[in-house]
C-alpha cells in the first residue's frame, strides 16, 4: 500500500534529518528501472536510503527484504541521480531505514551494502 510507504518514508525523513541531522536532498528519485527512497548528505558523503517497514516483526525485519536485485538496482539509480545532478566527486554510501509499525521503532543501518 503506496499511502503506508509514504508513512514510513516520512518517519525515517524526519529521523534522519532531526536526531542524526542530515541535510535532505529529494524523495523518491525514479528511473524506469528503479526508483531511491531518500536523498541524502551527511557531512561530505551522499547518503541513499532505502526505507522498509512491517507491522511487526513476526516474519523478519524489514531489511532483510532489500534483496541483491534490489540492491543492484539502487545503484544504478544512484548512479544515474549523481551523473545528472552533478556529484560524480561524492562518495555515496547506502543506507536502510527499517521501521516496525507495531511499537513504531526505528532502526538506521549505515552502510547497509
Amino acid at each position: 500500500m503506496r499511502s503506508l510507504g509514504f508513512y514510513y518514508e516520512d518517519m525515517a525523513r524526519d529521523f534522519l534529518m532531526r536526531v542524526k541531522g542530515y541535510r535532505f536532498v529529494t524523495h523518491n528519485y525514479e528511473k524506469p528501472y528503479g526508483e531511491i527512497d531518500l536523498i541524502f548528505i551527511d557531512r561530505d558523503i551522499l547518503v541513499f536510503v532505502e526505507v522498509k517497514g512491517r507491522k511487526n516483526s513476526d516474519f523478519g525485519y524489514p531489511h532483510e527484504f532489500v534483496t541483491e536485485e534490489k540492491q543492484r538496482k539502487i545503484r544504478q539509480v544512484a548512479e544515474a541521480f549523481m551523473k545528472e545532478y552533478d556529484y560524480l566527486d561524492w562518495q555515496p554510501r547506502f543506507d536502510i531505514v527499517e521501521i516496525i509499525k507495531e511499537d513504531e521503532s526505528i532502526h538506521h543501518i549505515e552502510a547497509a551494502f
